[in-house]
């Protein structure tokens, strides 16, 4: 069976691909001047070649005008041809009735061609002709002489050709090694770098230390590599940093309420074992003490809820969309209503278009509306205002409670971040860390100043996008409140 036709320029190709790249530019140096030098040798042969037979040509031109001035001063029949010197030139002189005289001694020439005797005859003046004799070929010129010709004629020599085509063999065989050399040596010293990366990244594999810094040489396309992948071993340590400073803190913030939790249950479970427990708790000491696990627990649940929002990679799985912030405001409101009864929050909002992800915007207005709801007093409502300004949209969160210090306003944005004051409040310190992250993404700005009514002004400003279609400005109208 014959094998398809396909398959082995297949298998060629893919054992070239598994070849090494100092190995592939080593072949491709050494192909390259082979290849050269094949050409180079085809092109020089013609060059001798031409060259050999003009100046051959030559000498048979200006043998032949001598011979024929002789034959025309002593007659073609009595002329003295020169004696064969064993090698060399041959004459021939063509008799008008066509026969031929030759030197004693010399080799016979091919006979006299038909182009020849028309010279002879005075059809034409002069003929250079090429012809094969029995062992070799002549190179055969004819010249007009009296009533005939004479020929002069010279054997085909290959002989420099072969002798420079085999010192250009010998010379083809040294470029191409000494190519091969040069390319394995210049392979070496180019992908050095490329080795070094290599070097780099296996240690860092085996290690998984990403301290390592390669040193920024080479240039053009290898400097941009290694600056790459500097690039990425930097932002590996960052990410890795930030998971240890998550873990630490994730791990300081869950000690307190797992330990208060742990020291509860024991407390029941201490009592239920005794058979004291109804003597020992009564029912209002129960009632507190439940509240307390409940709430406990509704802290841990939070907390849990918010450092996996933190820790994920991006804001959100959803995509982006088109969305009307207004919309997110008033449903993130109403959450807030939801989640704590008495907290009440005075809407002042306007359609104001942007694009985003619309779960992620509504976490963080709610992040900040709770926030504000643990400081505003009872009596004073959490103050929500939404505006275009400029190519912007403008979301302010203001509450009537003490306010921040300005000692911790650099760090309100921190994660588990919380100010002395704010210590006996629940919460876990991660709610306006995670709002900074959603604004961040949405290239937006999220800032914190004092409010005209003494509390804590926060404010965040996002990219505004233009509405999909001709929209009248809807307005919630003034301080309309959440209840």
């Amino acid at each position: 069976m014959s094998r398809p036709a396909g398959r082995e320029p297949r298998r060629l190709t893919r054992w070239w691909r598994r070849r090494s790249l100092r190995t592939r530019l080593t072949v491709i140096a050494a192909t390259a001047i082979a290849v050269s030098v094949f050409v180079a040798f085809q092109v020089a042969s013609e060059l001798l070649g031409w060259e050999l037979r003009d100046t051959a040509e030559n000498q048979l031109r200006a043998d032949s005008r001598v011979l024929a001035t002789n034959a025309q001063r002593a007659g073609l029949a009595q002329v003295q041809l020169p004696p064969y010197p064993g090698s060399g030139r041959l004459v021939r002189v063509i008799l008008p009735d066509g026969s031929t005289r030759t030197p004693a001694g010399q080799p016979a020439l091919p006979p006299v061609s038909e182009h020849a005797g028309r010279v002879a005859q005075g059809a034409s003046a002069d003929l250079m002709e090429s012809k094969d004799g029995d062992e070799e070929g002549y190179l055969i010129y004819t010249l007009r002489a009296g009533d005939g010709a004479v020929q002069v004629a010279r054997a085909a020599d290959d002989s420099p050709i072969n002798q420079f085509g085999l010192g250009m063999l010998l010379i083809g065989l040294l470029c191409v090694v000494g190519g091969a050399l040069v390319g394995r040596t210049v392979a070496r010293t180019g992908l050095a770098p490329i080795d070094r990366l290599t070097a780099a990244a296996v240690r860092v594999a085996h290690t998984r230390e990403l301290d390592a810094h390669i040193p920024d040489e080479g240039g053009g396309e290898i400097r941009q590599l290694i600056q790459s992948i500097n690039d990425m071993l930097a932002a590996l340590r960052d990410s890795r940093r930030a998971q240890r400073l998550l873990a630490e803190d994730a791990a300081h913030e869950l000690k307190t309420p797992l330990t208060s939790l742990r020291l509860n249950v024991e407390l029941l479970i201490r009592l239920d074992r005794r058979g004291t427990l109804d003597s020992a708790l009564p029912a209002e000491g129960r009632t507190r003490l439940l509240n307390d696990l409940g709430a406990q627990v509704a802290e841990l649940s939070t907390l849990a809820a918010e450092l996996t929002d933190l820790a994920r990679g991006d804001v959100s799985d959803e995509n982006t969309e088109l969305l009307d912030l207004a919309d997110v405001v008033v449903a993130a409101a109403t959450r807030a209503r939801s989640h704590v009864p008495d907290i009440e929050v005075a809407l002042d909002v306007t359609s104001v278009w942007v694009s985003g992800r619309p779960a992620a915007l509504q976490r963080a207005v709610l992040n900040l509306i709770d926030n504000a709801g643990k400081w505003s007093p009872a009596d004073q409502p959490v103050q929500v205002r939404l505006r275009a300004e400029g190519a912007s949209a403008v979301l302010e969160v203001d509450d009537a409670g003490p306010g921040i210090d300005a000692a911790d306003v650099p760090r309100v944005f921190d994660r588990f971040y919380r100010a002395d004051s704010a210590r006996a409040l629940p919460g876990s310190g991660l709610g306006l860390s995670i709002v900074q992250r959603v604004v961040d993404a949405h290239g937006g700005r999220a800032t914190v100043a004092r409010s005209a009514r003494g509390g804590a002004l926060l404010r965040v400003d996002l990219p505004a996008a233009a509405p999909p279609a001709p929209i009248a400005r809807l307005t919630a109208g003034e301080d309309t409140a959440v209840r």
